[in-house]
This record gives structure tokens, sequence and C-alpha cells, in this order.
């Protein structure tokens, strides 16, 4: 027993490590606040895609009672910690169903999930082949790349809309720059991760 102990400890603290990392980052007056606006890059570069109805759920848990434009790490640590946990790890909970049986609210098997009141949900990344297959869908001519204005058109008036600032940070990773194209395998190559699962 207190083996399991001393390995769920180890795991929370490995993701607390990754956590403080990714905030870190944008830490950049090192008083462990970082701006508001940052909370969805420093979310996805710790692996998880929330959809932008999602981020701002997140960010209004976290935020303080009064918005002050910036987070806290104390406030965002616990509830990254529940995200990655459930998402990585699948830890159990008391809050599972007795029957096993997988929530309609939750993506994982029986066996590797756990459903944490306000986090039925665990940001899943979109598989590779999937995210292909939407940029090729776009692609009508076939050619293997869209024009930057072609792109821009899509992720800004159709579905859930870029903002101009979201799209300004896409080009940035996705545009060749010596061609002004979006050469959209290779893209999806760089921004999906390998899921263990």
């Amino acid at each position: 027993m207190s083996e399991d102990k001393e390995s769920a400890e180890a795991i929370v603290s490995e993701v607390h490590k990754k956590i403080r990392a990714a905030f870190d980052v944008f830490d950049h007056e090192l008083n462990k606040t970082v701006d508001v606006r940052e909370i969805g890059t420093i979310i996805r570069s710790l692996g998880c895609f929330p959809n932008e109805g999602e981020l701002h759920d997140v960010i209004a848990e976290i935020e303080e009672e009064e918005p002050t434009g910036y987070i806290r790490f104390e406030k965002f640590l616990p509830t990254m910690t529940k995200v990655l946990m459930e998402r990585n790890v699948g830890v159990p909970s008391p809050c599972t169903p007795s029957t096993g049986s997988p929530s309609p609210l939750s993506p994982l098997s029986p066996t590797h999930r756990v459903d944490l009141p306000g986090y039925h949900r665990v940001f899943r990344p979109i598989p590779e082949d999937l995210l292909l297959q939407a940029f090729e869908v776009l692609d009508k001519q076939k050619k293997g790349h869209l024009e930057l204005e072609e792109l821009t058109k899509y992720m800004t008036q159709e579905g859930e809309p870029f903002t101009q600032e979201e799209m300004e940070e896409m080009l940035s990773a996705a545009m060749d720059p010596d061609k002004n194209l979006i050469f959209y395998k290779d893209f999806v190559s760089m921004m999906t991760l390998d899921d263990p699962r």
C-alpha cells in the first residue's frame, strides 16, 4: 500500500514540475502570476487542447473573484493537476460510479477515467489523421498546401472563429516563410503529439 502511495506521490510531483515549468515560461515578472491571455498557450503546451468555451470555463474557475487580468500559480496548479491527472493517469476517484461504465461526458475508458466535479473533459488532442483530413477538405484542388488568405478566411470566418492573435500565432508556426504557403502535412506533423495510449 505504501508503495502505491509513493508511486502516486511521485506521479503528482512530476505533474507539478511540468505545470510549474510551463507556467514559469510566461511568468515574466517572476511573481508567480501570468497574464490571463497566456493561459491557453500554457494549457496547450502541457498537451491539452481545449476549445474556446472550455478555456473560458477554466479561466473563470482560476481567476480571482475580482478579475485582475492575471492568474496566480497557486490557483492554476490544482486545476491543471486535476486535468492532467485525469488525462494522463486515470487516477481512481471516489466520484467514479461503481458500475465501471463510462460516463457519456468522459471519453476515457472505464479503466482510465476519473470524474472530478467540474472536470468531465480531458482536452484530448485530435489524432493526426483527423487533422490532416480537415486540412484536405479545405484544399479543394489537392495541392498539398493552402494559401495564407485562404486559411485565414476559413479560420476567422467559419465555425468557432480564431481571434487575430490566435491567427497570428498559428501562422507563425504553420507558414513556410520562403513561399508564404501553409504546407499542412508538415504543420500537422509538427503540432501533433505522440499519445502513449
